[in-house]
């Protein structure tokens, strides 16, 4: 019997990506699995796919950035199982662009993706993850960490994130919940250099590229979800991925000029 056997996760934008393999790890590990998502479709392939394998994964569909949404999932969640062992946030969107050409609304429209997601989500599920002492993980990204060139208002959603995981740590953990941030890199993925065609006027070639053109190898979605679940077991605070990247971090708030310097260095553009 795994540590995941039997315990009830909810997982935020579960029919691609992490979000996606987090359900595959939790699935093989015996867990109950409850994804959601915005499309129907796609997030019915996701759930046959999982159960096809063996696993006990139920899906709901549902838009994060809207809070009837979520309060529908909590409520359905609560009806079906009873208990929630983990929530991950994984919802949301990457993009490129200039910051000066980055609008208001398009920094409204990523942190309602990225950040009004997680604290919607968070604040639906709280009490049912208090009850159960279990695991309320955040998925920022690096850049949650560093704000590369390019990017647009992704890493503003981002950083809202990290300083909103710190906050729930503080006031949460005594509580019995474990709070984590994770930051991964950029992943592999079968339109990498093509999704941000469309948006990335101004924005140079390399910069389209996984990570903003991060001198980074991209990472396998479903090896970080492995990670991402036994530093779950483990109730670590954080995980950063590639953890190498922990030492730009610690130079760039100590000498900012100096990670300044190092940041365009490691990227491309």
């Amino acid at each position: 019997m795994t540590y995941w056997q039997d315990k009830v996760c909810v997982i935020s934008g579960g029919s691609a990506g992490l979000g996606l393999s987090v359900g595959r790890a939790l699935a093989q590990r015996g867990a109950r699995v409850v994804l959601t998502a915005r499309r129907q479709d796609v997030l019915d392939a996701a759930v046959a796919e999982l159960n096809a394998a063996g696993g006990k994964v139920t899906g709901i569909v549902g838009d994060m950035a809207w809070q009837e949404d979520v309060d529908r999932v909590a409520i359905e969640v609560a009806q079906q199982f009873g208990r929630v062992d983990m929530l991950c946030n994984c919802a949301g969107r990457s993009t490129r662009g200039l910051v000066l050409d980055t609008t208001p609304e398009d920094f409204q429209q990523l942190l309602d993706a990225n950040f009004m997601t997680t604290v919607r989500a968070t604040r639906a599920f709280a009490p049912a993850l208090l009850a159960s002492r279990g695991h309320l993980v955040n998925v920022g990204s690096l850049a949650s960490k560093l704000a590369p060139r390019f990017t647009g208002a992704y890493p503003v959603s981002k950083f809202a994130v990290a300083a909103y995981t710190q906050q729930l740590r503080q006031e949460l953990t005594d509580q019995g919940l474990h709070v984590m941030l994770v930051c991964p890199g950029p992943f592999k993925r079968d339109d990498n250099g093509k999704r941000y065609a469309a948006e990335s006027t101004g924005v140079p070639a390399a910069a389209q590229a996984p990570g903003a053109g991060a001198h980074i190898k991209t990472l396998d979605p479903d090896e970080m979800a492995a990670r991402l679940l036994k530093a779950c077991e483990q109730r670590l605070p954080e995980l950063v991925v590639p953890s190498r990247v922990k030492w730009l971090c610690a130079i760039s708030q100590l000498w900012p000029a100096w990670g300044d310097r190092l940041l365009r260095r490691s990227t491309s553009g």
